[in-house]
């Protein structure tokens, strides 16, 4: 019980990318020796998880950019272009995307040669990928784009579960904006990608903190009756109320107890304070403490105490449950 995990990814090696970008930082890496680089960095990543004692572990994509291009980088039919007002950069759609390289699975391949602990692959949600890429090719209703990419991203989900992957997690931060996109077809778009599942699925969420939302209490009802095993809620720095975990009927929960906003680390009293919140409404199985989302933002030292403190502070709530069943 109260087995620890991470929602999004680490940060990156400055050797290995500039920490200046985080999100979308560029590789410092010639291309010659980036392999061997993001080889090193993903062996490293996993040490820190082990060191830190958590128990599903990821590469904490070491080898992406972007967890969106990531994805985008193995399929032909996109390239990069601009949208939005600030010119974010963002991937193109300018013909028929199709599966190309088994990039990912490869990368799970290198990843589970590296450690015995249960391995996690993330993959960018389908209503989060029509957001985030220019549509000059199909040129049709977000809804058909999105559906397009469900079938993609249910076949590379079938490789990576083929391949060994213990939990598949889907990254969908547009379902805390897009409410009314969420019912009418964000839901039925992430059943599509999750069809034909081998191993343990996972949606996460973002919070959109400043921004007052009541989204976990919309979103989660809607969750509990798709196939999607795990719900990942942030309960740090949101200040969430823990009461909302009842509306997950049914579901494990990836609890978010570490801030990833702050370089501060927790103390384990204070995560161990945070979980024992959550278990008046789930039960100790079916919770899995994790930070509240990717520990990009944050220095590596901070990261890696942060990880530390998470596994301390789940070690504190399981020992004084095991004491109350003596």
């Amino acid at each position: 019980m109260l087995r620890t995990t991470i929602a999004g990814s680490l940060p990156k090696p400055a050797w290995l990318a500039d920490p200046r970008f985080q999100l979308f930082a560029p590789w410092v890496v010639p291309p010659d020796r980036l392999r061997e680089a993001q080889d090193d960095a993903v062996r490293l990543a996993l040490a820190d998880q082990e060191e830190a004692g958590i128990d599903i572990v990821t590469d904490e994509e070491q080898r992406r950019r972007h967890y969106i291009w990531g994805f985008l980088e193995g399929l032909r039919g996109s390239t990069l272009g601009r949208r939005y007002v600030r010119e974010q950069a963002v991937a193109r759609v300018v013909a028929e995307v199709t599966r190309l390289e088994p990039v990912m699975v490869e990368a799970l391949a290198f990843a589970k040669a590296h450690t015995r602990r249960p391995a996690k692959v993330t993959l960018p949600g389908p209503m989060t990928i029509v957001d985030s890429v220019l549509d000059e090719y199909y040129r049709g209703d977000e809804k058909s784009l999105a559906m397009r990419f469900a079938a993609l991203l249910n076949r590379k989900a079938r490789d990576l579960a083929a391949a060994g992957a213990d939990v598949i997690q889907f990254d969908e931060p547009c379902f805390n904006i897009y409410l009314d996109k969420v019912r009418a077809w964000g839901i039925e778009a992430l059943e599509v990608a999750l069809e034909g599942r081998c191993c343990t699925t996972a949606i996460h969420i973002c919070y959109s903190y400043g921004i007052p939302r009541v989204q976990y209490a919309l979103t989660l009802p809607l969750l509990a009756k798709t196939r999607v095993h795990q719900v990942s809620v942030e309960c740090a720095a949101s200040g969430v109320d823990a009461a909302v975990l009842a509306e997950a009927r049914h579901k494990d929960v990836l609890l978010g107890v570490i801030d990833v906003g702050t370089e501060e680390v927790e103390s384990p009293d204070l995560v161990a304070e945070r979980i024992s919140k959550a278990l008046a409404y789930v039960a100790a199985e079916r919770l899995f403490p994790c930070p509240d989302c990717e520990l990009v933002p944050r220095s590596r030292p901070s990261a890696r105490r942060k990880l530390k403190a998470l596994v301390e502070g789940a070690r504190l709530v399981r020992g004084q449950l095991e004491a109350a069943k003596r």
